[in-house]
């Protein structure tokens, strides 16, 4: 089980709030919402999650385009951030390590392409410890966001840096539905990527470590996963290839947690995956949902286990379908992941799916305004939902059909603290 934080004295409490107060516009707000809870008849200040993606893969969000200078960089994240402070958000999750790159100095991974669009190239400056430092002035978390296993979304190590471990290392790399990815079936990789992820932690106070949905990848029709060697060296005492494969990412999270709780005990560590576990139809321990995949059993992540053996600080599935949606119900995977977290030490968040709202291509209940500000409605009805974070960072700055507008209007009236 993972270390719990302990509870800062009054005096060190206020002085955080105090330290809060004096940074800026969000941390203001902040400071001033705890100020009132302080006194007889006011309202104690909200402590919930109000988090955003940044996606940094393929210049999704941040930055805009590959090649910007330093300060042109700087400047659209400080951007980002000054958004969320105005949105009355409170946590930032920036994605520093897209494809076995980094938006850092790493001493293990060349510099991402995404900053210069040459892979090991040096921007000039240091993107995460900014990111820190200049949330950390506006009273925001920040939680970096990591992928443990993608390689490159093409075929050929050549494109990667010389320097890259996947070109040092071939026998660690697994070409699958038209990419590249480190083989979580060999210790030395599990190892490895442990090792790179951890050097932003022992560097940086972020606040958290985050993880998304990919584990083993997709399920990719008509291809196979080639894992065999690996399976036959590794394998031989698991009844099944998948119940192998589980075990491998099952190692990964706890290794990871005891990493970071070696490091630096008071950051949190959370993951983000495919919000349906099993359906019922599959385990009677499922959600009441047909959804075509599965993270038990198609990505070999067994969400579930974390949450209930207390592996991680907090889960937060991407629950990215409307209410009503039939093959997954927001109204009706809301109260089984609360259910999961009823009783854990995880805390349970939703990933909302922002980038929905508005796009053309999306059922009808995306091209009203006021979905997501339902679906906030609804999870505050169980008690084990403490927060959401929206995907993604350039979804809010759009807010294509007001939609977000809408959540802050409804919901975020009151400025609130990021949970610890």
């Amino acid at each position: 089980m993972l270390h719990r934080k302990s509870r800062l004295s009054r005096r060190a409490f206020t002085a955080t709030a105090l330290s809060a107060l004096v940074a800026g516009g969000g941390a203001m707000a902040a400071g001033s919402a705890l100020a009132r809870g302080s006194q007889p008849g006011r309202r104690r200040a909200v402590r919930e999650m109000r988090g955003v993606w940044v996606a940094t893969v393929t210049n999704r969000d941040w930055p805009s385009k590959p090649g910007l200078t330093a300060d042109e960089q700087c400047d659209e994240l400080i951007a980002h951030l000054d958004r969320a402070v105005e949105r009355r958000l409170n946590t930032v999750i920036l994605q520093v390590r897209p494809t076995a790159d980094a938006l850092w100095p790493s001493p293990y991974e060349p510099w991402s392409q995404v900053l210069t669009g040459t892979q090991g190239k040096d921007p000039g400056w240091d993107p995460l410890g900014t990111a820190v430092r200049e949330a950390h002035a506006r009273g925001l978390q920040l939680h970096a966001w990591f992928n443990p296993y993608r390689i490159a979304n093409h075929t050929d190590p050549t494109r990667l840096a010389e320097s890259h471990p996947a070109r040092q290392n071939p026998e660690w790399v697994v070409t699958y539905g038209g990419k590249l990815y480190y083989n979580p079936g060999l210790p030395a990789v599990r190892t490895f990527v442990q090792q790179a992820m951890l050097d932003a932690v022992e560097k940086y106070q972020i606040d958290g470590v985050h993880f998304d949905d990919y584990f083993y990848p997709y399920p990719v029709a008509g291809q196979t996963f080639d894992d065999t060697d690996a399976y036959d060296r590794y394998g031989g005492g698991f009844a099944t290839r998948a119940a192998w494969r589980r075990d491998n990412i099952d190692k990964l999270v706890i290794e990871m947690a005891a990493g970071i709780r070696r490091i630096r005990p008071t950051t949190q560590f959370g993951i983000s995956p495919f919000g349906v576990w099993r359906n019922a139809a599959t385990d009677p321990l499922g959600s009441d949902s047909r959804a075509g995949v599965q993270t038990y059993d198609d990505l070999h992540a067994d969400t579930r286990k974390w949450v209930r053996e207390g592996w991680i600080d907090y889960i937060c599935p991407q629950l990215y379908w409307n209410i009503g949606f039939a093959a997954a119900d927001y109204a009706k995977l809301v109260p089984w992941w609360a259910e999961v977290a009823r009783g854990s030490r995880t805390q349970l968040y939703i990933g909302e799916a922002l980038y929905k709202a508005g796009d053309p291509a999306q059922p009808a209940a995306w091209q009203e305004p006021a979905e997501l500000s339902r679906h906030l409605t609804l999870a505050k009805k169980h008690a084990e939902a403490h927060g959401h974070v929206f995907f993604a960072a350039k979804d809010v700055a759009t807010d294509r059909i007001g939609a977000m507008a809408q959540v802050v209007e409804d919901h975020y009236g009151q400025p609130a603290m990021a949970p610890r």
